[in-house]
């Protein structure tokens, strides 16, 4: 079913569309648009898309909700959505109910560990935590001694050191030393830290696609419109030639992100499967936001660098969602490990079959 078709997709454009358009959030003079937006949202159930049914959520699949990520990273959407619908589908991994409103999920970084102690309580900070002052919620992904915990937390209990990304949104520093759960489960026998940490890089995958999506829809159109010497510069080879160097990105980036998200999708016991393939998406992704962002700038001129115009709302959030759950080093170096540890007659059969 294309996306066209699919009402879930079709809702997430509509709301967007209506409340989260570019060039109205671009010369808003504050924040005020944020809660209708999310208001929207909720009632549509978007925010909880990953929740089953019976754990208070849509039940929506995991493909239509990696499109719904995809079309908010085409409006550089600056609210939690992805940042919770990945907290509920963590929560929901413990089968733990998700409460309504704003979450994010600790930790944000693979190099990061938080730990639960033998009375419950939860040790360590996490930094680079999306929107955490904004959230009523935090899904945690913690170690005891007993082995993986996925736990429900009051972000009002949690000490919040304020941070910002590359595009000014919250990217902060949170303290759980000492905090006592909401609720606690214990992890599924196959789930790991790094679990959580391919899915966020999914995730990112999706969004920094959406954006170079929407950069490329701009550059094609400026280039159209804007005028140089008596003839638009859509005309001169060189911006031809950017313009086909993004377009390239984009193409790369959109079928890295979709393959991504068909390996969770399609069996979410083939870890090896989306180990090679998350990790690649996230890579690519990454490498297409910073030169595709590039391209972009130099079609726009000047003008991209403005506060009024909308090309950097995309182009600093996809460069900000590259190093969220794992650079491209981090991944690369994780990916050469995995390649190192395996013969090539195990090795060249799984990567063929991809």
């Amino acid at each position: 079913m294309s996306d066209e078709d699919n009402i879930v997709v079709s809702t997430a454009e509509r709301i967007f569309f209506d409340l989260a358009d570019l060039q109205e959030v671009a010369h808003a003079q504050d924040d005020a648009w944020k809660a209708p937006l999310w208001r929207a949202l909720a009632e549509a159930g978007l925010p909880l898309a990953w929740v089953l049914e019976q754990h208070g959520g849509s039940g929506v699949s995991l493909i239509d909700g990696f499109a719904v990520l995809r079309a908010a990273g085409r409006s550089a959407l600056a609210v939690p959505l992805a940042e919770t619908m990945l907290a509920g589908w963590l929560l929901s991994q413990g089968g733990i109910v998700a409460p309504e409103g704003m979450m994010t999920v600790l930790p944000g970084g693979p190099r990061e560990l938080i730990g639960l102690d033998a009375e419950g309580r939860l040790t360590g900070q996490a930094r680079r935590i999306p929107f955490a002052r904004d959230a009523a919620h935090f899904a945690v992904l913690a170690k005891s001694a007993a082995g993986v915990r996925i736990a429900l937390v009051d972000a009002s209990l949690c000490r919040i050191d304020r941070f910002e990304n590359l595009a000014g949104d919250a990217a902060d520093t949170v303290s759980v030393a000492g905090v006592q759960p909401i609720a606690i489960a214990t992890a599924p026998s196959e789930f790991d830290p790094n679990s959580l940490f391919l899915m966020g890089s999914a995730v990112r995958s999706q969004q920094i696609s959406g954006a170079l999506e929407a950069m490329l829809e701009l550059s094609v159109r400026y280039s159209t419109e804007r005028v140089a010497f008596e003839r638009t510069i859509s005309k001169y080879q060189a911006v031809q030639h950017n313009l086909a160097r993004l377009g390239g990105e984009v193409a790369a980036a959109v079928a890295a992100a979709a393959s991504a998200a068909d390996a969770l999708s399609a069996d979410p016991r083939d870890t090896d499967g989306i180990l090679l393939e998350v990790a690649s998406a996230k890579i690519r992704c990454g490498e297409a936001a910073d030169k595709g962002t590039s391209i972009a700038h130099q079609v726009h001129g000047a003008i991209g660098f403005t506060a009024e115009h909308v090309l950097h709302r995309l182009t600093l959030r996809a460069l900000a969602w590259r190093d969220d759950f794992g650079s491209e080093s981090y991944w690369s170096s994780e990916l050469g490990w995995w390649i190192g540890r395996r013969g090539a007659d195990e090795l060249w059969p799984l990567i063929a079959s991809r």
